[in-house]
């Protein structure tokens, strides 16, 4: 039996400012069949936003059109395919937007986040298990990152769903699907640091401050916050950053030099910003490490001092998924969270009704929110 719910589609990218007004996503009554061989019907709890969403709106990362946002959510599974054993109706689960076959060569080597299945399944708008299943009028409509998480109900591949605890709120699940993969996921995993390093995060955005928030996890003896919003900062700061910079006051590489005698171990750019990789790049002792986990427009032109980058011998890594398992990384970060290491719940900003998605993604655009919750 197909199923039919509200959900917030994206007809055409459109960057026209305030998205309030101009209103790119609007609610609307799509349509899915019922779960076929490995998938699951999901009832969203909640969804939260993520910059990777806004550039879908705006068109700086190309998605097939039309699509319904959304990739970091929580919600229960309602009805399950044939062959489906990892998890069952009742069960609460988080969505994750890089699926894993289990079967292809990075699966099999450990690094799950670089599935490629997962990945060609994801830039076609489809599911793992095939599609696109959505549809509006009888118009196929496409999946943004396997998951379509702005909507009442999100139909997806069993491998996009991770079981969790029954007592974990499901407004706090939402964030494990994306900002603490990608910020402490990065930070534990992509960097392994150890206690004691000392740590710049360029960019205190929602994955920004979880990266912050693994960093303390980890025993970081020094951790530097670098944004250009004082009201980031000022977060950061609550959040156990033991130094931050305005990085507009001066040069904010410098300043980080001058407060660590030559440069942190391990730099993190967060913002998906060039400037803000070219200030963790900076930020790095000789020797040292760089790790960028922000999606930077792709258009955008790069510069390296190749022969400063031999004589620094420095280290730079690109981090997806925060190199994480699903599977295995989110109980393993939820349990942290349970013992409070990771206290992810102080990046909810604000939350809000799917209905107001639109205002919800001008605050994203502004800086005004680190994370929001959408509920259906």
């Amino acid at each position: 039996m197909s199923h039919a719910f509200k959900a917030a589609v994206l007809r055409a990218p459109n960057p026209a400012r305030p998205y309030a007004e101009h209103k790119p996503l609007s609610l609307e009554t799509v349509s899915v069949p019922a779960p076929g061989e490995g998938e699951v019907l999901v009832k969203i709890a909640a969804a939260s936003l993520c910059r990777s969403d806004l550039s879908v709106i705006n068109g700086v990362r190309a998605w097939p059109m039309p699509i319904v946002p959304g990739h970091e959510a929580s919600g229960t599974v309602v009805e399950t395919g044939p062959g489906v054993g990892s998890v069952g109706t009742g069960d609460p689960v988080v969505l994750v937007y890089q699926p894993q076959c289990g079967a292809c060569p990075a699966c099999l080597d450990g690094e799950a986040h670089l599935c490629g299945p997962g990945l060609a399944a994801n830039r076609k708008g489809e599911l793992l298990s095939g599609g696109p299943r959505l549809s509006l009028d009888g118009t196929p409509v496409h999946h943004h990152m396997g998951l379509s998480a702005f909507a009442e109900y999100a139909l997806v591949s069993e491998k996009s769903v991770v079981r969790i605890p029954k007592d974990l709120p499901l407004d706090i699940a939402a964030l494990f699907g994306c900002a603490v993969m990608c910020g402490a996921g990065t930070v534990l995993n992509t960097a392994a640091i150890r206690a004691g390093d000392t740590v710049v995060i360029a960019g205190a955005g929602g994955v920004g401050l979880s990266a912050l928030l693994g960093a303390r996890a980890a025993g970081a003896s020094q951790i530097i916050a670098v944004d250009p919003d004082p009201a980031k900062l000022e977060h950061a700061t609550r959040l156990g950053a033991s130094n931050v910079i305005h990085s507009g006051d001066r040069s904010a590489a410098a300043e980080v030099m001058d407060l660590t005698s030559g440069g942190v171990d391990i730099a993190f750019e967060t913002a998906g910003k060039l400037g803000a990789f070219e200030i963790a790049y900076d930020s790095a002792r000789r020797g040292g490490t760089v790790v960028s986990v922000g999606l930077v427009d792709p258009k955008t032109p790069f510069q390296l001092d190749v022969a400063a980058l031999v004589t620094g011998a420095k280290t730079v890594k690109g981090s997806y998924v925060g190199s994480c398992n699903p599977r295995t990384d989110i109980p393993r970060f939820i349990a942290m969270h349970q013992r409070g290491l990771l206290p992810v719940e102080d990046l909810i900003t604000h939350r809000m009704p799917l209905s107001e998605v639109n205002t919800a993604l001008d605050r994203m655009e502004d800086g005004t929110a680190i994370r929001q919750i959408l509920t259906p």
